[in-house]
């Protein structure tokens, strides 16, 4: 009796212990781009492990990045049924076209949904997309008639809320995006999370402390291993003047905000530290400076992603 029940112990023990390794979310990029390629604009599904319970990420482009998705094995289902199903909610950062420009397209074929963004941004959705000049009011506000699929859920700075149908919660901080306020997305599951941000400028050039107000948020997760990615743009090679800009990083002024995250979390805290590098824009020439100067300016030694339309990542 007494070796069963030391069994038993063991048994509990080991169930009870985290196993280390294990990854904690799954990314399938829809669109990666910044410009003007309307195949390939923002948007990424994130879910937890062994989850089909999918936010999506903004979303310039949907319906081309699920079937490249689809393409490449990452889901076994029809398009639609990714579209009206394994989406439930939509987090987006800021009212740009290269950013919701997704959504509306396919807002027809869509299912009931959450969109969840600052006030500004809905405020956007309600009286400039959403409206019978411009296409059809899908949503449960604003004009009439009102098609009622749609909901707006309102976000406040610094409040965590739960991502509704999923295991997921959200906490958004505003962004500074030359004339706009832009949002980074934390998200949470369980224990582990991830940082999204929408488009971004630096600080010095927005004159701005948002960036450096974000940091200080998450740095204590760096520390304690909980954050496994931040997803942040980097628009243009170092050769595009600060004033024209326009709300965006290169890749020095990413490494320069990187080299002010580390001062918070700790000396050596980002190495090997997954940055997905996001909103890319074309041409192809411009792509592969931003990936040289990059690798070229990456002294912290994180782990740099260049994401893939349609191919999975999985943190």
């Amino acid at each position: 009796m007494r070796v069963a029940n030391k069994i038993l112990t063991v048994f509990l023990w080991v169930l009870a212990v985290p196993v280390f390794g294990q990854n904690a979310f799954k990314v399938v990029p829809l669109g990666v781009k910044g410009g003007i390629d309307e195949s390939n604009l923002s948007a990424y599904l994130l879910a937890p492990a062994n989850s089909d319970n999918y936010v999506c990420l903004d979303a310039g482009t949907l319906h081309y990045g699920i079937e490249k998705a689809i393409g490449n094995k990452v889901f076994n289902v029809p398009a639609e049924q990714v579209l009206r199903k394994y989406i439930k909610d939509y987090l987006i950062s800021h009212s740009h076209l290269d950013h919701v420009s997704g959504l509306i397209i396919n807002s027809p074929e869509d299912t009931t949904k959450n969109i969840y963004a600052f006030a500004d941004c809905i405020e956007t959705f309600r009286t400039r997309y959403f409206t019978w000049k411009s296409w059809a009011n899908f949503a449960d506000e604003g004009e009439t008639p009102q098609l009622k699929k749609y909901h707006y859920k309102i976000l406040n700075p610094g409040e965590e809320i739960p991502v509704e149908n999923t295991e997921m919660t959200v906490k958004a901080f505003p962004l500074s995006h030359s004339n706009l306020t832009s949002s980074a997305f934390l998200i949470r599951n369980r224990d582990n999370y991830i940082l999204y941000l929408g488009d971004v400028g630096p600080d010095e050039i927005e004159k701005s402390h948002n960036l450096e107000l974000l940091w200080q948020a998450i740095a204590p997760l760096i520390k304690e291993k909980k954050l496994k990615a931040i997803m942040i743009e980097v628009s243009f090679p170092n050769e595009q003047p600060d004033k024209t800009l326009f709300g965006h990083l290169t890749p020095r002024w990413l490494m320069k905000e990187m080299n002010e995250l580390e001062k918070l979390s700790g000396a050596g805290s980002l190495k090997d530290f997954n940055i997905v590098v996001t909103h890319v824009k074309p041409p192809q020439t411009s792509i592969e400076r931003i990936k040289n100067q990059l690798a070229a300016e990456n002294k912290l030694k994180f782990n740099l992603i260049y994401p893939e339309q349609g191919k999975a990542i999985n943190f």
